[in-house]
């Protein structure tokens, strides 16, 4: 399939071309504010015209500056669900939505980003996520709960949002080569040619391709405690190669 691609670098942060794919870097780290390097696929499209949807396979070789960068970083698919876009600036209308993605995924361990007690919130992870597109009515329980207790308002997030991932032992220092498979009926993800997680749960499209690093952080840990922010003092890269994205 053929990739157009967008790039978002704000202050303190750069995405650069390499020889053979992208370097993305947050390079200054005394910059106070929020810091991201990204590249996707559907930076001017409206949700329902994301490019990409199921059988489709993604590939690429990638390594990083250390085992784990304050923030966050990673590669694949995703609904943007947290974008919030009122279509002023030539930007479509984009309200947030409930995450549907598939995707290799670094979360410093400031962050815990499950909903799930029995799968891992932080560290280097191959993860998918399907929510429905219009729950209302599941909604308006964790919106009740949400005041009185965080824990079980997580508990009702829990059972709207399928998740699945695994926390995987990479060195991701090193030059290694990743890929996944998404179709209608599973996800699959390799490292190096060796199978690390397959699995039913398997994202609603249509979704855009995204490869980042930035400097946030969120949590909403198994006990209720909730929040988010930046690390402040982040530094470090990601460098990508060979992408190749291809329908099946």
């Amino acid at each position: 399939m053929e990739e157009s691609f967008s790039v978002q670098a704000t202050e303190g942060a750069s995405v650069s071309i390499t020889a053979d794919g992208y370097r993305f870097a947050l390079d200054d780290w005394e910059f106070g504010g929020y810091r991201l390097a990204q590249l996707d696929d559907y930076a001017h499209l409206p949700r329902r015209k994301f490019p990409s949807k199921a059988p489709l396979t993604l590939g690429l070789r990638a390594r990083a500056s250390a085992a784990s960068i304050p923030g966050t970083w990673g590669f694949g698919l995703w609904n943007d669900p947290f974008g919030l876009s009122l279509g002023f600036g030539g930007v479509p209308w984009r309200l947030p939505a409930l995450p549907n993605a598939v995707w290799f995924f670094h979360a410093s361990g400031e962050n815990h980003l499950s909903f799930r007690n029995d799968k891992p919130g932080n560290g280097f992870l191959a993860q998918a996520f399907r929510s429905p597109r219009f729950p209302p009515g599941r909604l308006a329980r964790v919106g009740l709960a949400l005041p009185f207790s965080r824990r079980k308002a997580r508990h009702w997030m829990s059972r709207i949002v399928e998740e699945d991932g695994v926390r995987l032992s990479v060195d991701v220092t090193q030059w290694h080569a990743y890929r996944f498979e998404w179709s209608p009926a599973r996800s699959a993800f390799w490292v190096d040619e060796a199978l690390v997680l397959e699995t039913p749960v398997t994202p609603h499209p249509p979704l855009g391709l995204v490869i980042w690093l930035d400097n946030q952080y969120a949590f909403w840990r198994p006990d209720g405690k909730l929040g988010w922010g930046i690390v402040e003092g982040a530094e470090g890269w990601i460098e990508v190669e060979e992408i190749v994205m291809s329908e099946k």
